[in-house]
């Protein structure tokens, strides 16, 4: 039934506003970034994308990003809009001599969401997770599918054509998002994460292999000593979710065992989500929205296999 929504609802082209873009511009901005975020932002390549977090001293991501490079001295990081000042705000701080300057370059690029055969209108239908391939002055990244349906981004000049394609409502991305499986941070859940608390090193968002970062001790710690107790599972409930919003389960009504990562409306009714939570919760059930009193949750794994712990 899933299926069959995204291939007929989920076949178009919509402009998502509530993301926005930072400029990284100085010979130093890949070195600079590489020292800032859980990615090797040194070997980012030409034809490739990549997820990335910001994280705080203590490994929590207080942003997320898809990078690209476009040029040896010039690095785009696409975020949710609003933590763009903020992030500027915090990563300039750092810069100290690195030759970098970072900017809101927002009102410059215009970015789309494709899904299903707009991805055909600019040559784009077998685009793997990550690969970019650019189509003039506009970069297409791939991203993970939805229930098998393929999805980019297409980021463009502002003055730039809107990619071809049907008309798709904002919502019915929203809710792609979801089925990918893949959560960019937001304001209402900023440090709420380590990464693996969202399948981030299971979706090519860490590189374990680079130098230190902002949080990387507790990152790698949580990895490689196997610590981690919570991870990234989709989520139904017939009421409305929101990020932020807790999860409670009945055999421990006292506090949160999950906190919801992003959500949205549900073509086929109620709401879908992607939640944080302890993975012996989900494996026990009896899961709440806000209190053992809310609405039922219903949670189902992920739709990719995690990488095994270490």
């Amino acid at each position: 039934m899933i299926i069959h929504l995204m291939q007929s609802k989920l076949n178009g082209v919509v402009q998502l506003a509530h993301l926005a873009v930072i400029r990284a511009e100085g010979i130093d901005a890949a070195s600079f970034l590489h020292g800032q975020l859980t990615q090797d932002m040194l070997l980012l390549g030409s034809s490739e994308a990549r997820l990335a977090a910001y994280c705080s001293a203590q490994g929590r991501m207080l942003a997320s990003f898809y990078t690209i490079k476009r040029s040896p001295s010039q690095i785009l990081l696409i975020c949710s809009k609003d933590l763009l000042a903020t992030t500027v705000k915090n990563l300039s701080r750092f810069v100290l001599r690195a030759k970098v300057k970072l900017s809101d370059a927002s009102a410059d690029h215009a970015i789309f969401g494709l899904a299903g055969a707009a991805l055909d209108s600019v040559n784009a239908g077998a685009l793997q997770p990550w690969a970019r391939r650019d189509e003039g002055d506009a970069s297409v990244i791939g991203l993970y599918p939805a229930d098998g349906l393929a999805r980019a981004l297409w980021l463009a000049p502002a003055a730039q054509d809107a990619p071809a394609g049907a008309s798709l409502s904002l919502q019915d991305w929203l809710w792609s998002e979801v089925r990918s499986g893949i959560a960019m941070i937001s304001e209402p859940v900023s440090q709420a994460f380590v990464p693996q608390m969202l399948n981030y090193e299971s979706v090519g968002g860490v590189n374990f292999k680079k130098g230190c970062y902002p949080g990387q001790e507790v990152v790698a710690r949580s990895q490689f000593r196997g610590t981690l107790k919570r991870r990234a599972f989709l989520a139904h409930s017939d009421s409305p979710m929101k990020a932020g919003d807790e999860v409670f389960q009945e055999a421990d009504p006292e506090q949160p065992c999950g906190t919801v990562a992003h959500a949205a409306q549900a073509p086929g009714g109620g709401y879908d989500a992607i939640v944080s939570m302890l993975i012996s919760a989900s494996e026990t059930g009896g899961l709440h929205l806000n209190s053992v009193s809310g609405n039922t949750i219903v949670v189902t794994p992920p739709p990719y296999p995690l990488l095994a712990d270490v």
